[in-house]
């Protein structure tokens, strides 16, 4: 169940309210069902995922890519999973925690774990959306926007993509003045 908290601390936990503050972006979000298949549930449940065990997790929720791919043309998805153990986590994610766009929007569907994605409206305020499993998320290219792990470190998301050229970031030099469940490094 995502969270959204605003920058004088109202939160929002109701999905119908979160996706009316996130009017103003054309932000996606929504509910993505996970089910209760037992294989699925067991890989999610583990850190580490093989690559014969990603693809198993990407098939038992095609459903979703499916739809994308008639309804919006989406090309291709995959499965990124990190952890505390990740070899060079910090570093890789430090390409995300600073505000960006992209030529292309960035959509993800989570299914373990939890991330904190951050935003500037169009009236230059800033808001915070905790995205946690079961949580679809669709950011359109040019929204300005950071991205960062809560402290559990941990996430699990499946990525769509029509194309990969644009997942560029774009740095912008907005500052940051939200950082809820910010891990000090």
């Amino acid at each position: 169940m995502a969270i959204l908290r605003l920058e004088d601390d109202t939160t929002y936990t109701q999905l119908s309210d979160i996706q009316r503050e996130l009017t103003p972006l054309n932000i996606q979000i929504n509910t993505w069902k996970i089910g209760n298949e037992p294989q699925l549930n067991a890989l999610l449940a583990q850190d580490m995922l093989s690559d014969g065990e990603k693809v198993t997790v990407l098939k038992g929720l095609d459903k979703y890519f499916e739809e994308l791919a008639t309804t919006a043309g989406y090309k291709e998805r995959d499965l990124v999973v990190l952890h505390s153990s990740v070899p060079k986590l910090d570093a890789m994610l430090s390409k995300f925690d600073k505000t960006h766009t992209h030529a292309d929007p960035e959509v993800r569907y989570i299914i373990a774990g939890e991330g904190i994605f951050g935003f500037v409206r169009p009236d230059g305020s800033q808001v915070e959306l905790t995205v946690q499993p079961e949580d679809y998320i669709n950011v359109p290219s040019g929204v300005e926007h950071w991205f960062y792990l809560t402290s559990s470190r941990s996430i699990k998301a499946v990525r769509y993509f029509t194309t990969t050229e644009g997942w560029v970031p774009d740095y912008t030099d907005t500052e940051i003045r939200l950082r809820r469940d910010r891990v000090v490094q």
